[in-house]
């Protein structure tokens, strides 16, 4: 049997739970990546019990460490991986959810697409298919037709944003954040729609919990959330003139563009044709959900989360620009000169 060299990146896992996160699947999840990537460290901010907890199960293989203090940020999460960052030996980094599962073809290509970019997106799809993941998938397909999904996992090169100090860890959209940082310092971005990751999915309670955050992420991109808006005015028009067979059109497009977005990039292998017809719902959730958003910008100056109120969704890039202007040349260096093999998003 021929042995396979392990990965030469660092993966980084960020973590924070109320009570012990030891389940076989997850342990044994870390177990493997353990002998396929060079690195994997998992940054904890849990409290100290768990925390204890969780060192005695994955001590043993993985790089367990608390979040550094000076690291810390309103979003969590983002402090972890500004620490995971910090004490990464690789050059090319993995970040990913504790939900996100990848296999080893799809790992390999997401670090090998580093070889051309210096941020590279894959494609998240959810196994098993409750309800509420499938109502989620129809989102996904959508934003394969609309500038690629933004998914629970990304490939990053270390230099870039070392270069940059990091990423704002006040946004809540923290991934379009961090491709952000990485486009304003010069580097190039990869939304790889063809490499699949798996991610399980959340709990229903979750899922609804997250509706009005995940639209507020849209005001960092006003284009999108003024169509977004514009969803449930045109809706009520149209219900009220009594034209529910244009509703009835305006569904059957969602249904069709969702399917397009299936077909796109092989994504027929992952996802179901019943996560198309889930794209209405998602469509006119968001609309709902947009315009709550907007009314919590509006009452609260912002969005709950973990209990405090977050402003920023995202910055600018002419904001990032002139931040990190410093770091342009660093982000042209990052990156081989070679040609992207992946469509930039």
């Amino acid at each position: 049997m021929i042995s396979v060299p392990p990965e030469d990146a660092t993966y980084i896992l960020p973590i924070k739970a109320s009570r012990p996160v030891v389940a076989a699947d997850f342990t044994e999840y870390l177990r493997w990546l353990s002998s396929v990537i060079r690195e994997v460290i998992v940054v904890d901010d849990s409290p100290p019990p768990v925390f204890a907890a969780h060192t005695a199960v994955w001590g043993g293989f993985v790089r367990h460490v608390a979040p550094e203090p000076t690291r810390a940020t309103p979003m969590g999460k983002v402090g972890n991986v500004l620490t995971g960052i910090d004490l990464a030996s690789c050059e090319r980094l993995v970040i990913a959810d504790d939900d996100v599962r990848y296999d080893r073809p799809s790992l390999s290509r997401l670090v090998e697409a580093l070889d051309s970019v210096d941020v590279a997106r894959p494609q998240n799809y959810f196994d098993p298919l409750p309800w509420h993941a499938s109502w989620d998938s129809g989102r996904m397909l959508l934003n394969r037709m609309t500038g690629g999904d933004w998914p629970g996992t990304l490939a990053v090169r270390r230099s870039i944003l070392r270069a940059t100090g990091g990423y704002d860890g006040s946004a809540m959209f923290e991934n379009l954040e961090l491709v952000r940082t990485v486009l304003a310092a010069g580097g190039r971005e990869a939304s790889c729609l063809d490499i699949f990751v798996l991610r399980r999915p959340s709990t229903a309670r979750h899922f609804w919990s997250q509706r009005i955050r995940q639209a507020y992420d849209e005001i960092a991109r006003p284009e999108r959330l003024l169509i977004q808006l514009a969803v449930l005015p045109a809706a009520f028009a149209v219900a009220i003139a009594g034209h529910w067979l244009v509703v009835a059109w305006i569904a059957a497009a969602a249904v069709a563009l969702a399917e397009l977005g299936r077909r796109r990039a092989g994504g027929t292998r992952v996802f179901p044709f019943s996560a198309s017809l889930f794209a209405p719902a998602w469509l006119a959730e968001r609309a709902v959900c947009s315009w709550l958003a907007v009314l919590s910008r509006v009452v609260f100056g912002g969005v709950r989360y973990r209990g405090t109120v977050l402003t920023l969704a995202a910055n600018p890039m002419h904001v990032l620009r002139a931040r990190h202007g410093h770091a342009r040349s660093a982000g042209r260096d990052a990156t081989p000169g070679h040609t992207p093999r992946y469509r930039s998003a």
